[in-house]
């Protein structure tokens, strides 16, 4: 204690900086922060409010010469960056992890900041056949990273459907001929029916991820509701909450007129992004996620692919296997850091 000659009071000494000493092992750190940051976020949009649940990871580097960072500063700037940014006309995560980001890199004093924010959001959708309005959960993600570079974002989203397996579906189908021929059926009669008639295989119920990563100089406005519509549309059916018996006939017969491989439904987001955005940037970064949870195993399936735009459209274009693909965590980094050749 320390006394106040002025008053005859004794007044706390100021608390220690701890964070700011020098660390026993002077080594710089790649990211130090705070994750499972839950908050409640009210966002007012077209006259109406919506509460999102969004789940936070802050992150900054940390220079050789500091102990630590200021965890409570990480919730101080969430707190700061939620009240000016959401309450606008419309929400979107990766504007909100950039203010973020923006915002603990000054705070903390760093070279390079990085957020990450997954929002589960709802959509009122229609029915395939009876139009009965259902409510669908989605996440979106968005994420954020600034340095002296500028500003790196990547979009994404996450939603759930259903694949049919196509194996299956052609070992049934083979068992089905031959019944058929047993019966007395004619081939071509064989071919009408089979042609006719869904024939049966087992089901996954799958959850595809689409990404898209906006390099500094790229100001392409990458839609979350556009990557939705590719994600669902990748599988073989989207799925739906409420359902009436002609919608789940209407789901189930897309599906299995539609059997895909976990492999398929990833190439087949990958090639309707690009359909989607053919302006999109050189060194833009591509990640889509599928993993269809078994029916008939107890194990799982995932597939992915990832890269830059223009690895992913020589690869396409040339018809030759592109042996670099460029990780997410690269590109975050800045692995990328002018407009790729295309040739």
């Amino acid at each position: 204690m320390e006394a106040d000659s002025a008053q005859g009071r004794s007044l706390p000494l100021a608390a220690p900086d701890v964070q700011a000493r020098p660390p026993a092992t002077p080594l710089s750190l790649s990211r130090v922060g705070v994750t499972g940051v839950e908050k409640i976020l009210r966002i007012s949009a077209n006259g109406s409010e919506q509460l999102y649940h969004a789940d936070l990871e802050c992150y900054v580097d940390l220079n050789p010469e500091q102990m630590g960072v200021h965890m409570s500063r990480f919730e101080e700037v969430v707190n700061e960056a939620i009240d000016e940014v959401v309450m606008g006309e419309a929400f979107k995560a990766e504007t909100l992890a950039s203010h973020i980001a923006e915002r603990v890199r000054n705070r903390q004093q760093g070279l390079r900041a990085e957020v990450t924010i997954r929002a589960r959001y709802p959509e009122r959708k229609l029915t395939p056949v009876t139009g009965l309005y259902t409510q669908e959960l989605y996440t979106l993600i968005g994420t954020a990273v600034v340095s002296e570079r500028g500003l790196r974002r990547l979009v994404g989203v996450q939603a759930q459907g259903m694949t049919a397996c196509p194996c299956a579906q052609e070992l049934v189908a083979d068992g089905a001929r031959q019944r058929l021929v047993e019966e007395g059926f004619t081939d071509d009669e064989i071919e009408r029916v089979l042609a006719a008639v869904p024939v049966a295989t087992h089901n996954q119920r799958g959850i595809g991820t689409l990404s898209v990563g906006c390099p500094e100089w790229c100001d392409l406005d990458v839609s979350a509701e556009t990557l939705l519509e590719i994600v669902e549309q990748s599988m073989s059916s989207e799925i739906f909450e409420l359902m009436k018996r002609a919608d789940e006939r209407a789901v189930v017969e897309k599906a299995h007129s539609r059997p895909r491989f976990v492999e398929d439904c990833v190439r087949e987001m990958v090639r309707g992004l690009l359909a989607a955005y053919p302006e999109l940037d050189e060194s833009a970064f591509v990640l889509a996620h599928q993993e269809n949870l078994e029916t008939i195993h107890q194990h799982n399936v995932v597939a992915e692919r990832h890269g830059l735009a223009s690895e992913i459209r020589n690869e396409l274009e040339s018809g030759e296997h592109s042996r670099r693909h460029f990780t997410l965590r690269e590109w975050l980094e800045g692995g990328a850091t002018a407009p790729a050749n295309s040739g």
